[in-house]
C-alpha cells in the first residue's frame, strides 16, 4: 500500500526569460497520507511557487519542470479538464488573504454555493443544507449566510475559505500561510480548526509558514527552503531538536521561547553564506 499520497521528483522553475534563474531548484518530496507537512522558509524561497506548481496555477510566464505523483497517478502532464477536476474534489488551497479571494458584493452564503455547484448537481434545498453544514463544519452560525464579507472578521473570512475550500472533501489541503495575517489568538484558533477538520476528515495537509512556532504546533513533518532549495528535512521532532543545516539553526534562533527569556539573533547571511560553503 502507497503511504505516499503525493510525490514530487525533481522539481525546477523558472521564468521564461531567464530558464538559468531556478527560483525552485531541483526539489523531491513526499507527503505522507493522513499527516502534516510544514513547508518553511523566508519570503522569496519558493514554498509558495511550490505549492501553486502542485495545482498546475503557476504563472504563464514560468516554466515547469519535473514530476508530479497523486496518490500513485502521474499527474505530470494531465490535461487542464482533468486538472480542473481534481482542483476541489481531490486537492484544495486556502490563501494567506480571504479578500482577494471573496467577492466583496457577494453573500458568504452564494459563494459557498457556488464553489459546491462547481462539482455537485444539488437541487436548491441540498445545496442549502449543504451550506450550512459547511458553515457549521467551521464554526460559523447558518444565519451568517446572507453576510457580506466585509462585515466579517479577518478569522470569519478565513474560516469561510476554509468552509470552500472543504466543500468537496478534499484528500490534499493546501494552506498558504493562512493565519499570517491574522493576530495571535485568532491564529491559534484557525491552526486547531485546521488541525481538527485534518483529523475529522482524514486529510492530508500540507502548510506554508515562515514561522516555526506554527511548525511546533501543527507539523509531523516539516520541510525548509533557502534560495529555492531545500535544505533539510524529516520529522518536526527531529528538525526542531537536532538541526543539522545552518539556515534552519539560524531560522531557529530566531524563534521566542515561551518564557521570553531566549536572546533572538537575527539571521547573518554574510556568515550563513560561509558556513554553508564550507
Amino acid at each position: 500500500m502507497n503511504k505516499d499520497l503525493l510525490e514530487i521528483n525533481k522539481l525546477t522553475i523558472s521564468p521564461k526569460n531567464n530558464p538559468q534563474l531556478h527560483l525552485v531548484d531541483d526539489i523531491s518530496f513526499q507527503l505522507k497520507k493522513g499527516k502534516t507537512t510544514c513547508i518553511v522558509g523566508e519570503s522569496g524561497s519558493g514554498k509558495s511557487l511550490t505549492a501553486l506548481s502542485i495545482i498546475k496555477l503557476l504563472s504563464k510566464q514560468l516554466s515547469v519542470s519535473g514530476k508530479f505523483f497523486f496518490n500513485g497517478e502521474d499527474i505530470t502532464s494531465i490535461p487542464e479538464k482533468e486538472m480542473r477536476l481534481k482542483r476541489g474534489q481531490n486537492i484544495a488551497m486556502i490563501f494567506q488573504e480571504p479578500m482577494t479571494s471573496l467577492n466583496p458584493v457577494l453573500t458568504i452564503g452564494y459563494q459557498i454555493q457556488e464553489a459546491v455547484k462547481v462539482h455537485h448537481n444539488l437541487e436548491k434545498n441540498q445545496l442549502q443544507k449543504r451550506t450550512d453544514e459547511l458553515l457549521d463544519l467551521v464554526g460559523i452560525p447558518s444565519n451568517r449566510a446572507s453576510s457580506f464579507p466585509d462585515e466579517l472578521s479577518g478569522g470569519q473570512r478565513q474560516r469561510i475559505m476554509i468552509a470552500m475550500a472543504m466543500s468537496c472533501n478534499p484528500t490534499l489541503l493546501i494552506a498558504d500561510e493562512p493565519t499570517t495575517a491574522l493576530d495571535v489568538t485568532v491564529q491559534a484558533q484557525i491552526l486547531d480548526l485546521l488541525d481538527n477538520l485534518k483529523n475529522k476528515l482524514d486529510m492530508t495537509m500540507l502548510f506554508i509558514t515562515h514561522d516555526f512556532g506554527v511548525v511546533n504546533d501543527i507539523a509531523d513533518d516539516v520541510i525548509v527552503m533557502f534560495k529555492g532549495k531545500i535544505v533539510e528535512q524529516g520529522s518536526v521532532k527531529n528538525v526542531l531538536s537536532k538541526p543539522s543545516h545552518p539556515y534552519t539553526k539560524a531560522l531557529l534562533n530566531c524563534v521566542p521561547d515561551s518564557a521570553g527569556k531566549k536572546v533572538l539573533k537575527p539571521i547573518n547571511y554574510e556568515k550563513l553564506y560561509k558556513m554553508m560553503a564550507k
